[in-house]
């Protein structure tokens, strides 16, 4: 079984599904935990809506697809915040895909889309309840930093420099 990492247009039916997914899975986290209740249907579909990925198509972003022995398995996206900066943005794996080295592959695969739009550092901000997130961004050499923008769902912040050679 292998992996590959590729680009894929933010508004193709693969990516609609991982974005579903990936919306579906943190927000339900998030409304468990604080309300004890899953996500209501309405505003899944209203926030799908509103967050397209259209940000993270070219010239400024990138979306990319993970894929396990072919099939679609996880996405990350990147877009400049300005000149020097890329924000790192929908990690997500597949529940069924997570656990063999595909989160690791995703983060490294998006900053070397951040260093071919020019950035030589990565942002990226995540909630408290994500520590399977935290543990990765920090295994992966992100350090915390201040907030450098406001999200009333962000609760960390992390920023990395990207050296030219990955």
């Amino acid at each position: 079984m292998t992996w590959t990492v590729a680009p894929e247009p933010h508004d193709s039916p693969v990516a609609a599904a991982l974005w579903r997914a990936y919306y579906t899975e943190v927000s339900d986290r998030w409304y468990l935990l604080h309300e004890g209740r899953p996500t209501d249907p309405a505003e899944l579909e209203r926030e799908i809506a509103a967050h397209s990925g259209a940000d993270l198509a070219a010239p400024r972003g990138r979306l990319l697809v993970a894929r396990y022995d072919g099939e679609p398995a996880g996405t990350s996206g990147v877009r400049l915040r300005d000149d020097t900066t890329a924000e790192l943005t929908r990690v997500f794996l597949y529940e069924e895909a997570r656990g063999r080295g595909g989160a690791a592959l995703l983060v490294r695969a998006a900053e070397d889309a951040a260093r071919a739009l020019g950035a030589s550092r990565m942002v990226l901000d995540t909630r408290g309840d994500l520590v399977e997130a935290r543990a990765l961004y920090a295994r992966l050499g992100y350090t915390e930093t201040e907030a450098y923008k406001e999200d009333p769902y962000a609760e960390h912040w992390f920023e990395k420099r990207l050296s030219q050679a990955a």
